[in-house]
């Protein structure tokens, strides 16, 4: 009786906060647009880049057709001169010979982070006082930019980015990722600032001011960090600046996955948060909808011979598919990136997997590379460690 007890309160404190994590959802002003603007300051925009899919152009030409008034340098790096996506930037700097752009090699090895090894060598020619950084498969609406500097016509805040969703889930194990981001990522994120300012950042697009950049070393000192966005917000936050989440949601196109590439990629978004946010990451598994309800349902037949705890446990798990819905359709006006009714609860199952291997071990494959992940967030080249 009493582990009865235990699991069922375990199985409504899940929902209360799967209930508190909708309702914070609730309040923020998703997808809100601004109209126009007088407020448009010029901008350094830095693109790493490393290889390139059919979603590669119109990705980077939707940063190129913004609706921006105000000044845009682009700068694009790539580590290697015969990279193939040199080719498809230089036909797309043809279209716009208007614009501020310029294709750079970064070919220095500065760290065991290449993305940042090619963000420290791009921020040199960099011309403006402001700067933004974003992924090659990140694609923006035209008034992105617009909307996006809003937030800094406040002098507190130092930094602004913004959520993102998968937009291209074509396999099913891309379709359990985009479950993942589409409804629990950023509704647990405007959960979390419910309790206190935000102290991180998304690394889809991050905009900051130059000098806040500064003070805390520049793109330098995170040339071995894993999570260099969260790093970056971080140590911004620290300082005592703001951070503001920007109501546009961008989108994200990857390459088609399968199962094991997208585990290891979860499996790896796991140890990061658990090296960089230990408390928070090992308590979110109370926030497990399915998992709690399920060992409620298992353990009450097993020492009681009342029906009402499995019953009031289907009951949870349904609640939790239709709030998973809901999220989605708030997130995402596309419905055809809406997971089934059903995926919600496989989805919970895979993620207490995933929980229960980011503590298993400190190595992460990232870029094809195995990588041992240190306490303190930052890399070290380890090949076939674990």
């Amino acid at each position: 009786m009493i582990a009865d007890y235990i699991f069922a309160a375990l199985a409504l404190l899940s929902f209360v906060l799967l209930l508190w994590q909708w309702v914070a959802s609730q309040l923020f002003p998703l997808h809100q647009r601004i109209g126009g603007s007088d407020f448009t300051p010029a901008i350094s925009i830095l693109k790493p880049l490393k290889g390139c899919d059919d979603t590669t152009v119109a990705s980077l030409e939707s940063w190129l057709a913004q609706n921006y008034s105000g000044q845009i340098q682009i700068l694009f790096g790539v580590a290697d001169a015969g990279d193939p996506v040199c080719r498809l930037v230089v036909e797309l700097l043809k279209k716009y010979p208007h614009l501020d752009t310029q294709l750079i090699v970064c070919d220095e090895i500065l760290g065991t982070n290449a993305k940042v090894s090619t963000l420290v060598q791009l921020e040199h020619s960099a011309s403006h006082g402001l700067i933004l950084i974003s992924d090659a498969d990140v694609r923006v609406p035209p008034d992105f930019l617009v909307n996006f500097v809003a937030p800094l016509r406040d002098e507190k805040v130092a930094l602004v980015n913004c959520f993102y969703r998968l937009a291209n889930p074509v396999t099913t194990a891309m379709r359990w990722e985009a479950l993942a981001i589409n409804a629990d990522f950023w509704s647990q994120v405007l959960q979390s600032q419910t309790l206190k300012p935000l102290d991180f950042a998304l690394g889809a697009a991050i905009l900051m001011r130059r000098k806040s950049l500064e003070a805390i070393g520049g793109f330098n000192s995170l040339v071995d960090c894993l999570a260099d966005d969260f790093q970056l917000g971080n140590r911004i936050a620290k300082t005592g600046q703001r951070i503001a989440l920007s109501p546009v949601v961008v989108e994200c196109w990857d390459s088609p996955m399968d199962w094991r590439q997208v585990w290891k990629h979860q499996l790896r978004w796991a140890r990061t948060i658990r090296v960089c946010q230990p408390l928070p990451y090992f308590f979110s598994i109370l926030s497990n909808a399915t998992l709690w309800p399920l060992a409620w349902a298992l353990v009450s037949l097993a020492t009681t011979e009342s029906l009402c705890g499995p019953i009031t446990a289907l009951a949870l798990v349904l609640a939790r598919c239709c709030l998973a819905r809901e999220l989605q359709l708030r997130f995402t006006p596309d419905r055809k990136l809406v997971s089934p009714f059903g995926q919600a609860p496989l989805k919970d199952l895979l993620q207490a997997a995933i929980w229960f291997c980011a503590y298993a071990g400190n190595t992460v494959e990232w870029r094809g590379q195995k990588m041992k992940l240190r306490r303190d967030g930052t890399l070290v080249a380890k090949p076939g460690a674990d």
